[in-house]
C-alpha cells in the first residue's frame, strides 16, 4: 500500500534530512521528530494523514 509519488518522496528524504541535521546542529531538538517522520514516510512511500484526506500522490488508486 502506498500513496506518496516519486518526487513526493524525494522531497520528503531532502526535508527529512534537512531537518534532522537541523536538530542536530541547533538547540531545537523537536526538529528531529519532524525530520524522523518525513523521513519515515519517503521510506515506506505511506503517510497517514494521505490516507485520512483521501490524498495520492503518485501511487495507482487500486493500490489504497
Amino acid at each position: 500500500m502506498c500513496n506518496i509519488g516519486k518526487i513526493d518522496r524525494i522531497i520528503r528524504a531532502i526535508l527529512g534530512l534537512g531537518l534532522l541535521a537541523a536538530a542536530a546542529l541547533t538547540p531545537y531538538w523537536y526538529l528531529s521528530i519532524v525530520g524522523a517522520i518525513a523521513l519515515g514516510t519517503s521510506l515506506i512511500s505511506f503517510c497517514p494523514l494521505y490516507m485520512v484526506l483521501r490524498l495520492n500522490t503518485g501511487c495507482k488508486a487500486k493500490d489504497l
